[in-house]
């Protein structure tokens, strides 16, 4: 399916209506800035946070919902609701965020929910039909077996990940099956060039000091461990329906190339660019189409050279964790993002080291007993028990 990108109505162009799940985050909020820029051509519907009522009062201020949604039904009562605008509805709950984007007043979903939480919303959005603009890497991660197909009978996928969005162009206009690999580009986070020892000594401050991208805690730290990568790579794999050797990881410092397309003929496809995911985020609004540039553009005369690296696996096993998760497959990688996610909370909340991080990622994968991939349900009890398991060794460590 192909959302149009403009809508004909009594002979007026009607703007592209779209929901943001997750807006007061960092893709969130980027979200905003395309729509803000591009106020003639996108209107925004529908937006959820999980407790910032501050920043929803005043995006909603700002772009006059129809309908919010609250994920933390805590906050009820909380005396800033009634800041609302008076005509926008609003609801309460994680199951409020999925519903706010299906009603027929949408038309792109911009999924940008950090974690596990992410994987219902992007399957209500395509059971309805909708286009999703996916932000969330845990969807695929965790449920690709459901999701692909599911994308492929209803709705359309459009990533938001700088790395898949470049892909994605690098193949449009190609055949797929002239491609002989994908060359996913990799910053290598604050810590590149680190030894173990050394990163056994890093502290939350550090990890969030990325050295090029402006994102959530969450994703900082997986890309200075580059299980961040490793996620990637999994996406890679359902998005674009190639085996996990087929990806190669390269680490390209300066986060000017985006990812790469290698073809059967040794012909390299590149997407190039500035360092700024509302590039990615408009382009998912936008495509087929291509809208003017929403940040400053990037002049290759002063960016004096590009650099390339093999990432090290040794000191950073995340990414070598996540690609093992991917290869066995089944509800392997659903157990080792659950993992993933305690270890990186406790981390930040001072509950252990940087390097416990992939040895909590390992401790679960090496209790998990893979299965085949059946229902969102059975996932969800797999995660449930994975984040026990975590939880349980995380403090074991103390």
């Amino acid at each position: 399916m192909e959302t149009p990108r403009t809508h004909a109505v009594d002979g007026a162009v009607r703007r592209i209506r779209v929901a943001i799940l997750g807006c007061s985050g960092s893709i969130g909020a980027q979200t905003l800035d395309v729509c803000r820029k591009h106020a003639d051509k996108l209107e925004v519907v529908a937006l959820s946070v999980n407790t910032s009522l501050d920043f929803l009062v005043k995006a909603a201020a700002d772009f006059r919902p129809k309908r919010v949604a609250v994920a933390d039904e805590r906050l009820k009562g909380d005396a800033r609701i009634a800041d609302l605008p008076g005509d926008c509805s609003v609801r309460f709950g994680e199951r409020a965020v999925s519903e706010i984007g299906v009603e027929d007043d949408v038309d792109v979903v911009v999924v940008a929910l950090v974690g596990a939480v992410g994987v219902w919303s992007c399957v209500r959005a395509l059971e309805a039909g909708k286009r999703v603009g996916l932000a969330n890497k845990e969807s695929l991660v965790i449920a690709g077996d459901l999701i692909m197909p599911l994308s492929r009978r209803s709705g359309e996928l459009i990533p938001i990940d700088s790395e898949h969005s470049a892909i994605f162009q690098c193949y449009r206009g190609e055949d797929p099956a002239e491609a002989h690999a994908i060359w996913l580009t990799c910053s290598g986070g604050p810590f590149y060039g680190r030894s173990r020892a050394e990163l056994e000594k890093v502290t939350p401050a550090d990890a969030l000091a990325h050295p090029t991208w402006n994102m959530g805690a969450k994703i900082t730290v997986d890309s200075a461990t580059l299980m961040n990568k490793g996620l990637e790579c999994l996406e890679a794999h359902h998005l674009f329906n190639v085996d996990m050797d087929f990806i190669n990881v390269v680490v390209q410092r300066q986060s000017k190339i985006h990812s790469m397309v290698e073809y059967c003929d040794g012909s390299v496809m590149a997407h190039l660019g500035a360092s700024d995911m509302r590039i990615p985020i408009q382009y998912a609004l936008s495509y087929p189409q291509r809208w003017g540039t929403p940040c400053p553009r990037l002049d290759f005369r002063q960016l004096g050279s590009l650099d390339f690296g093999a990432p090290d696996t040794e000191a950073f096993p995340c990414l070598a964790l996540a690609l093992e998760a991917g290869k066995v497959g089944r509800t392997m990688p659903c157990a080792m993002n659950a993992a993933n996610e305690v270890a990186v909370s406790s981390f930040l909340a001072g509950c252990c080291g940087f390097t416990d991080i992939d040895r909590t990622v390992a401790h679960v994968m090496e209790r998990h007993e893979p299965e085949r991939v059946e229902s969102l349900d059975q996932l969800w009890l797999i995660d449930r028990w994975a984040r026990e398991e975590a939880r349980a060794f995380v403090a074991s460590r103390r």
